[in-house]
């Protein structure tokens, strides 16, 4: 192709390249700035000179990197220039400066690497820039008719199965290529490369291209393109006929089922015609050790010789035993990972449409069994087995793997189908394996039973507490198996259902339970016994004192034994055990209250032994599980009793508060807030001298700005590379934010909150700075929990403020001003109603609103009538969505009922005013709008 560009600035361009793909890091830093001086000046003549290098070069390598540059510099944002007339959220892109008559080179010289490129990798390339030009294009008003021509013909290219993938491919990411074509065309161009007989790559590129056609069409485009399901589908049961004939076929067909899956959360009603369908070869793929006879229908939906349903399935099945290892592990891996991407096609269409998928018969039982299957097929040789599963220090989880192992992913997708399609239709099926799981001679198995129970009670709760007492007489022998494994997961299970079915199963159960909790403290290994102390805190959670307290002394005594250890030596008890039950007692002491005070004198001299000598690295976690034990303990038994030891408390706080800050040492601050707040809560107005020592920091960590980062078109990279942050739209762009700082700035507020109740006037020497930082982050948009903690403490540095005779009309005019104008502007109904309470509290501080500045009055009596307008527009347009289907008619209800609590917040502020305030009678007429009137087929069924 004829050069574009002077042969000068491509071996410029050439050697800038190489240098930029070398490790060495100053030649590299070199080679950047050499681009990006070049792209200040010519930025024209260097990316057309990028875009012919992406054609012209020898080395593949070169230009496959010359594409991915090119793509990344045309839509980086442009430098800012002092006389640039945009702000940063609209900043253009150099793609934005390009003269038309350069774009149209770009365009061309792609299109010819995109047709005459060799390699397969560099024209994947080749496909992501251009899809990206063809998208930003379009975006802005550009379309590229000559791609679209070519595109279509490389369809028809029948001696080169390349060009024709690459096709596919550039449909797949862009297209609104096709959008604007007679969708008949567009259906047969797709159908024939579905069914392409000579390519594979074919076949899946247009899957891909359907998938995405599918996900981005308008409704009534989709109810025309229905018929392309069909030769979508029918691309999976010629691979799984041949898994047999090539290690290959598993990947393939594992990528197909993968490409399906997005369609299943975007548009599971495409899926409704074909289920019966599915279920002829899904069942194989997810139980491949299993002969599972027939497929199910929807009139015999277990078949075996009588069509009854007792006998098609027993856990394990009789007479045989599992297939041997296969000798190609690559291939054990693909069969695998295709047995994942069948079930998580099913789970997620299950998620997305739990009604429909209920309706054919066999679905969700074979899904559950295929995941109790699945988590019985634990390793017993994987991390050294049994000695070194003991071994292993559980808190901490870089160390394990067990997460991501295949029996973790089966139990993660049992718990989903759980929640999604509710215990009516999943417990029947699941306890129908289970007993006899619980039964068997493999220890794996055992441990998949109980785990499975742990799994399904969040989902099935409503109908599980019905059969609860059966359940707990299933689980409570397992805590004497002779297995530890099983024993742990038998804590596990206990653990978990004290949590998705608390109070309940404490109120009825608590004999039981304790009975096999309490002895599986001393259990010989220290995993079990440190699960037992983790169980106890979810037990501990939702019982009632009086049920806690017959047992309280056998828990302690334990706790304190394996806090000692046998002989008392310290070097005797793991490390992550002491954390544990140091964690236990906290919580205990917590659940127990004063009655925990005749243990006190034998566990907080041993808290504040770790907070003296606990100064290691390896005991960061020791250390601040301490502190908050000892402040727990300390609010449990009340200041009379703490207070001998609340001086040296106090001391090793601040010690530990002074010492010189670990940058790894990323929990400390947390845990220090936290713990001065349980101190202060425990002394009382006692803790007023020590407010000099902690609001410094305390006001520092509330006023902190939030730590954003612009993310530009590589977000995903830089998302995977930078852990602790995530990730916001705003204002058109992607904001990365780091969590951690702006969950401290809300513990922050929220112990504002606790030291401004606790200490009152006391507190009135910080009050004009907490005003000032607390007013602000009203309108603090990256965290809810800090605007809420905001509204929850402004009324308490009034009360403050006014008992201490410290409080200013500059306070009081500054705090009403920014109510009003959140109120104004708020669009989130669920803050509204804190908003709405905040302002009634903080008008009966100030003396009701006899004592509101008229302006004050006018103020938010407008702002109520804009956001009942608002409210009356939303109800509206949800009312006359009539073709909603029930997931969204659920996510409306939901909507509904917040704004109702801002209503009915909106109408307490009303009253204060006038009880017979004529804006009361439009709160009434607003909630009447609601539809929220309609049956829920899936609470039905649950709480039947």
């Amino acid at each position: 192709m004829e050069a574009v560009v002077p042969a000068e600035i491509t071996s410029e361009l050439t050697q800038i390249l190489s240098n930029l793909v070398l490790g060495d890091n100053d030649i590299r830093s070199s080679a950047e700035k050499a681009v990006n001086d070049r792209l200040a000046h010519s930025p024209e003549l260097y990316l057309l000179a990028l875009a012919q290098f992406a054609i012209a070069a020898d080395q593949e390598v070169m230009r496959s990197f010359s594409l991915v540059l090119l793509r990344r510099l045309l839509f980086r944002t442009a430098p800012p220039s002092q006389s640039s007339p945009h702000p940063p959220a609209t900043r253009l892109t150099l793609y934005d400066h390009l003269s038309s008559q350069t774009l149209t080179t770009l365009e061309r010289l792609l299109l010819h690497s995109l047709s005459h490129e060799p390699s397969t990798l560099v024209r994947k390339n080749s496909v992501d820039t251009i899809c990206d030009l063809a998208n930003q294009g379009m975006a802005r008003g550009r379309p590229w008719h000559a791609l679209q021509a070519q595109t279509f013909s490389m369809t028809q290219a029948t001696e080169a199965a390349g060009l024709r993938e690459s096709a596919y491919r550039v449909f797949a990411g862009c297209p609104n290529l096709v959008m604007d074509l007679q969708t008949d065309a567009v259906l047969g161009v797709f159908q024939r490369g579905l069914q392409d007989g000579y390519s594979i790559e074919v076949r899946h590129a247009a899957l891909l291209a359907s998938v995405s056609y599918l996900s981005s069409t308008d409704p009534g485009q989709l109810s025309l393109s229905l018929s392309l399901m069909y030769p979508m589908l029918d691309t999976l049961p010629s691979l799984a006929q041949n898994l047999s004939s090539s290690s290959a076929n598993y990947h393939h067909l594992s990528t197909f089922l993968s490409t399906l899956t997005p369609l299943c959360s975007t548009h599971p009603q495409l899926f409704a015609p074909h289920l019966p369908a599915l279920l002829t070869f899904l069942p194989a793929l997810i139980l491949p050790a299993v002969d599972c006879g027939p497929t199910p229908t929807v009139g015999r939906p277990f078949p075996n010789g009588n069509g009854a349903r007792q006998g098609a399935f027993v856990f394990p099945p009789p007479g045989e035993s599992p297939p041997p290892p296969s000798e190609d592990q690559q291939e054990d891996d693909e069969r695998t990972t295709l047995r994942l991407s069948a079930l998580e096609f099913m789970i997620s269409l299950s998620e997305a449409k739990p009604t429909m998928v209920k309706k054919v018969a066999g679905w969700v039982d074979i899904i559950v069994r295929a995941c109790l299957e699945g988590m019985g097929e634990l390793d017993e040789e994987d991390a050294g087995g049994l000695e070194g599963w003991l071994a292993e220090d559980p808190s901490n989880s870089s160390s394990s793997s067990e997460t991501e192992a295949p029996p973790a992913l089966y139990e993660q997708s049992l718990d989903r189908l759980a929640c999604a399609a509710g215990g009516k239709a999943v417990l029947p099926p699941a306890f129908q394996y289970i007993p006899s799981m619980l039964a068997s001679f493999d220890w794996r198995v055992r441990h998949a039973g109980l785990m499975a129970i742990a799994a399904i009670g969040e989902g099935t709760g409503k109908v599980m507490q019905n059969e609860l007492g059966k359940i707990v007489d299933l689980v409570t022998p397992m805590f004497a198996d002779s297995h530890p494994r099983v024993r742990y997961a038998a804590c596990q299970c206990v653990g978990q259902l004290c949590t998705d079915l608390e109070e309940i199963i404490q109120e009825k159960y608590h004999q039981q339970l304790f009975a096999v909790l309490i002895p599986a403290l001393e259990d010989p290994e220290p995993r079990v016994h440190s699960h037992a102390s983790a169980a106890l805190i979810n037990f501990c959670e939702g019982v009632e004192r009086d049920t806690l307290l017959p047992y309280l002394d056998p828990i302690v005594e334990r706790l304190l034994k394996l806090l000692k250890g046998p002989e008392g030596g310290e070097n005797t008890v793991r490390t992550y055990v002491q954390e544990q039950v140091i964690t236990t007692l906290a919580m205990v002491a917590d659940a127990s209250e004063i009655t925990f005070a005749k243990h006190y004198p034998d566990i907080m001299p041993l808290l504040l032994n770790v907070l003296r000598n606990a100064d290691g690295v390896e005991y960061r976690k020791l250390r601040v599980k301490a502190m908050e034990c000892a402040g727990l303990i300390a609010i449990a038994v009340g200041k009379d009793v703490f207070r001998p030891d609340s001086n040296t408390l106090v001391e090793l706080l601040m010690r530990i508060q002074k010492s010189p800050i670990d940058p790894a040492d990323t929990q400390l601050a947390h845990y220090l807030i936290s713990t001065w707040a349980k101190v202060c809560q425990a002394m009382g107005p006692e803790f007023e001298p020590y407010l000099p020592v902690v609001m410094p920091s305390l006001l520092t960590t509330a006023s902190a700005k939030a730590d954003i980062s612009v993310y530009d078109e590589d977000k995903e990279k830089q998302q995977e590379e930078r852990e602790g942050w995530e990730t916001i739209e705003m204002d058109g762009q992607t904001l990365g934010i780091r969590t951690s700082a702006i969950e401290e700035k809300c513990q922050a507020f929220e112990t504002l909150v606790i030291y401004c109740s606790t200490l009152g006037a006391r507190f009135a020497p910080y009050l004009a700075q907490s005003f000032e930082v607390t007013l602000p982050s009203l309108r603090f948009y990256f965290h809810d929990g800090v605007r809420e903690a905001c509204a929850l403490v402004i009324p308490m540095l009034l009360v403050c403020g006014k008992n201490s005779g410290t409080l200013t009309n500059q306070m009081v005019s500054a705090t009403f001003h920014q109510l009003i104008t959140c109120i104004s502007t708020e669009h989130d109904a669920s803050f509204l109603a804190s908003l709405y309470k905040c302002f009634t509290d903080s008008m009966q501080v100030i003396g009701g609103p006899s004592a509101l500045a008229h302006e004050y009055t006018n103020g938010v009596m407008d702002a109520t009538k804009r956001q009942l307008q608002t409210f009356a527009e939303r109800r509206k347009t949800r009312a006359n969505r009539a073709a909603a289907d029930l997931e969204e008619k659920e996510d409306m209800a939901l909507l509904e009922e917040i704004e109702d609590f801002a209503l009915e917040d909106m109408g307490k502020m009303l009253a204060a005013f006038d009880d017979n305030h004529p804006l009361l009678v439009a709160v009434s007429g607003v909630r009447d709008l609601g539809f929220n009137t309609w049956d829920s087929d899936e609470e039905g069924d649950e709480e039947g």
